[in-house]
């Protein structure tokens, strides 16, 4: 690997970062009727896309099993063919990369443990996360950075005795409004996602936010899944940052560089 690659991934991450954060904080919501902001938004956010996509990709040749599990096979292929053993002081696994690549790849994600200590492990944590998030998703993790609370609501279709059926819609929220996501229909699934990877939690309602609150049941993508059912029943939640997401936040905010 070209030794310079490390650097490249952190100077793309921070760059992708703090194009990601600034229009988060911004959201250009205060300039919609200025003559030439949908154009300068397209510029940023098409250089917001670009930069993310070059940081996985970066990403993905760096800290990937799989990808060197393929590329270690291929080198082996023109070698000798023997088993490769990362040196360390415990226990290796053997790397057979001419072994099926899933396999190889788990030998070099458990020798990985063995050699890392516990920062260069919180680095490959938060490597691995970011390689998945998409713009959208940067955007709504930096709105919720500061500790805030955001409405959320799932909606159900009540049952005939009045308890709560299917979940026919989870984790609508106006944080993506806030965060000027490009796809405000999505947020249900970018949350989703979110705390899915653990950087997001879900708590109880908050009645100080009973006008969000409101606000929120206006949205297009909740009024339209309302429609389709017959008895109606809406869960208040809110969303927030949870202790990880603070975490790899702190560790990846580009106004911290």
């Amino acid at each position: 690997m070209d030794h310079q690659r490390p650097n490249e991934v952190v100077d793309l991450a921070r760059r992708a970062g703090r194009v990601a954060g600034w229009a988060a904080r911004t959201g250009f919501q205060f300039g919609r009727k200025l003559p030439g902001v949908d154009t300068a938004e397209r510029g940023i956010r098409q250089v917001e896309r670009t930069l993310l996509g070059e940081l996985r990709r970066r990403l993905d040749d760096v800290d990937d099993p799989y990808h060197a599990a393929l590329a270690a096979a291929s080198a082996m292929n023109r070698n000798d063919g023997n088993p490769r053993v990362v040196e360390a002081g415990a226990t290796l696994v053997p790397v057979r990369h001419h072994d099926e690549p899933l396999r190889a790849a788990m030998a070099e994600l458990l020798n990985h443990s063995i050699g890392f200590g516990r920062e260069r492990a919180r680095e490959y944590l938060y490597a691995t996360i970011l390689r998945q998030l998409t713009p959208d998703e940067a955007r709504i993790l930096s709105a919720l950075s500061d500790g805030s609370p955001f409405p959320a609501v799932d909606v159900a279709e009540r049952t005939g005795v009045g308890a709560t059926g299917r979940i026919v819609l989870r984790n609508a929220s106006t944080v993506g409004k806030s965060a000027g996501v490009s796809l405000p229909d999505q947020v249900p699934g970018y949350l989703t996602r979110l705390i899915g990877l653990g950087l997001v939690e879900l708590d109880e309602e908050v009645p100080s936010l009973e006008t969000q609150y409101e606000i929120l049941l206006t949205d297009e993508t909740v009024r339209e899944v309302e429609k389709r059912v017959k008895r109606v029943k809406v869960i208040r939640r809110t969303v927030h940052i949870s202790r990880l997401g603070a975490q790899f936040w702190q560790a990846c905010d580009p106004s911290l560089a």
